[in-house]
């Protein structure tokens, strides 16, 4: 059982034990609310064979994720020589151990309906809980896409998989550019793509979604923002932060009419006019706007004529405007043009800008201030999150043939992140020089809830 210093984080991911003691593995399965996917699973093999258990064939491959083993091979040698870690999973001999052809076949149906969907929802109970017992979770969060390495199955039974309506690994290429729009970094595969949309503060997956590599990730943002509204309470997100890749009309209105800020860059479209008259404003005004919405008032007197930007005040949802006032009046220095603006006015010119002129160009948050700046560096949250999926868990395996075995891996590898951060969150404190351990309340409400789970069934 992990016991935790109370100055820890609730989600210490390092605190993770390299080699799970068995207690932490009988913890881990005993948490995982995979009742109904079990009995799905029963229910479809019948009554044939069953030399080898729904729940021993299981077990099987969540610890090979659980313990990190590279390998099926490595995970079922581990089994014939660990009679303990044997008993977890049901296995009473070293004959009993499945071959691995067996867990070949199994992952392959657990890939199939309705066992994927059911596969998914063990990762949406933990999420769920979770929100419930943690107030702030999933109030900053962040999205990004990455490739997944697999192959692909031959002709005829690839076309099976797509009657199911999953998709086919296939090739997948991404562009870094610079600042002047040079390619500097080329990343190629063959595979899938997995979209993540995480909490930035506790780096737990909020969900998840599997696509081809063409399909772009402002078209997935609305599939997994929504999957994330449903696995928390009501307007529970406050921030999104992505990329200039989920840079578009149609994501900016989404969230605006959700009333979640977007941190979102901005795609560079403009070859032309690196700034514009402000709508509203006529030739004699000398307020402009560049590209990424950052306003700016111009200063006549001198020559050549001087820009500043102009002094963010903040967002009035009332008036559904962003409010911007004379900076020379804000940030107190003399300015030549400060008679003609500001005429007598204590606080200097106010310039309001209705954000339904566009969404996407004047967000909630400006992109031109410090806050914008500090919430977007969140987004490196998804980086880390990725990185352990790909390094701790292996989700990035690249030896997986079909769709429905690679999307039963990472159904299972989201399930062991999902349930682990639940062991942190629930994990005891212990406090005192006497060393007593106590639960917090977070781990209290986490026990009630499995408790009455477990009653229910």
């Amino acid at each position: 059982m992990m016991v935790l210093h109370p100055a820890q984080p609730l989600f210490d991911w390092d605190a993770l034990e390299d080699s799970p003691s068995l207690q932490t593995v009988k913890d881990l399965l005993a948490a995982l609310p995979d009742a109904k996917l079990l009995d799905s699973l029963r229910r479809t093999r019948g009554k044939g064979r069953n030399d080898y258990p729904v729940h021993v064939l299981w077990g099987v491959v969540v610890l090979r994720v659980a313990l990190r083993h590279v390998t099926t091979e490595a995970m079922l040698a581990e089994l014939r020589r660990n009679e303990g870690l044997r008993r977890l999973i049901g296995l009473h001999s070293e004959e009993g151990v499945p071959k691995p052809w067996n867990i070949s076949r199994f992952e392959e149906v657990l890939g199939q309906e309705p066992h994927r969907t059911l596969l998914k929802e063990v990762f949406t109970v933990l999420i769920q809980r979770l929100g419930v017992a943690v107030a702030d979770l999933g109030q900053t969060t962040a999205g990004d896409a990455t490739g997944l390495s697999a192959r692909r199955k031959e002709d005829e039974a690839a076309q099976e998989e797509i009657d199911e309506g999953l998709p086919q690994a296939s090739g997948g290429r991404k562009e870094y550019k610079d600042a002047e729009g040079k390619v500097t970094k080329v990343v190629e595969w063959f595979g899938f793509k997995l979209h993540l949309l995480v909490d930035v503060k506790h780096e737990v997956v909020l969900a998840y979604e599997i696509t081809d590599p063409k399909a772009g990730d402002g078209e997935t943002l609305p599939v997994i923002l929504e999957q994330a509204e449903a696995n928390l309470p009501p307007d529970r997100i406050e921030t999104l932060a992505y990329d200039k890749a989920a840079d578009t009309d149609d994501v900016h209105k989404i969230l605006s009419t959700k009333g979640i800020t977007p941190v979102i860059e901005m795609r560079g479209l403009w070859q032309k006019d690196p700034e514009r008259m402000l709508p509203g404003h006529d030739g004699s005004s000398n307020v402009v706007y560049t590209e990424d919405g950052t306003i700016y008032c111009y200063e006549k007197v001198s020559e050549p004529p001087v820009r500043h930007p102009m002094a963010y005040i903040g967002h009035e949802p009332g008036r559904g405007t962003l409010k911007y006032r004379c900076p020379a009046k804000h940030e107190d220095w003399e300015c030549p043009m400060s008679t003609i603006c500001n005429a007598g006015k204590s606080y200097g010119k106010t310039v309001r800008v209705p954000r339904a002129v566009d969404p996407r160009r004047f967000p909630s948050l400006p992109r031109a201030t410090r806050k914008f700046e500090r919430v977007y560096k969140g987004r490196t949250a998804v980086e880390r999150v990725n990185a352990r999926l790909k390094v701790f868990w292996g989700v990035d395996d690249g030896n997986l043939r079909g769709s429905r075995r690679f999307v039963a891996q990472v159904g299972v590898v989201l399930a062991v992140h999902a349930v682990f951060a639940t062991l942190l969150a629930a994990a005891p404190r212990r406090e005192g020089t006497l060393g007593k351990i106590r639960l917090s309340p977070i781990a209290a409400a986490l026990r009630a809830q499995a408790e009455a789970a477990a009653v229910a069934v």
